[in-house]
């Protein structure tokens, strides 16, 4: 169950993300605001069903620092610094793609300078990030099955000739 929910999350996760990249008119404040709600609804519901260690949250955390670069200000050599150690799940390419695509909603905010973008990638220049800006949604996570011995010995077992194994010795 907890290996199911991980991958349904990072599904979730690489959907929205790779949507939130692709489109302009998702990239605003409010939208950061509004995932953020949802993504903490997610987390609450993980505790509720207490999934928290199987790693689903953990997934999100794209999304997670996604929405919060969409709250922070936009404007300073400190908010280019503060993103650039929050955002540590997203690319380099990702960070400058949704900065690029960043729409005001209203008259309070102000469209992403281009210094400030330059300001961040210089910031940035050390890290080596994949060169891929979507995530891969058809990712699947290896799935574990625990062992568990059973309490029969195999010399208690009898093989019924029904099942022509006469080939098979006790030992």
């Amino acid at each position: 169950v907890q290996q199911f929910f991980r991958q349904l999350f990072y599904m979730i996760n690489a959907v929205a993300l790779n949507n939130l990249l692709l489109r302009k008119d998702v990239c605003s404040w409010s939208t950061g605001m509004q995932l953020r709600f949802n993504i903490n609804q997610l987390e609450e519901w993980l505790r509720g069903k207490n999934l928290q260690q199987s790693g689903a949250a953990q997934t999100l955390e794209p999304l997670i620092q996604a929405a919060q670069l969409l709250q922070l200000k936009k404007k300073t050599s400190e908010d280019a610094e503060a993103i650039c150690s929050l955002c540590t799940s997203l690319t380099t390419q990702q960070i400058v793609k949704i900065l690029n695509l960043y729409t005001p909603m209203n008259e309070f905010e102000e469209r992403v300078t281009v210094a400030f973008i330059r300001d961040i990638q210089a910031h940035l220049q050390e890290r080596n990030d994949p060169p891929q800006l979507l995530l891969d949604f058809k990712h699947m996570f290896p799935v574990f099955f625990p062992f568990n011995p059973s309490s029969i010995t195999m010399d208690t077992i009898h093989l019924p000739a029904s099942l022509n194994l006469e080939f098979l010795n006790k030992v």
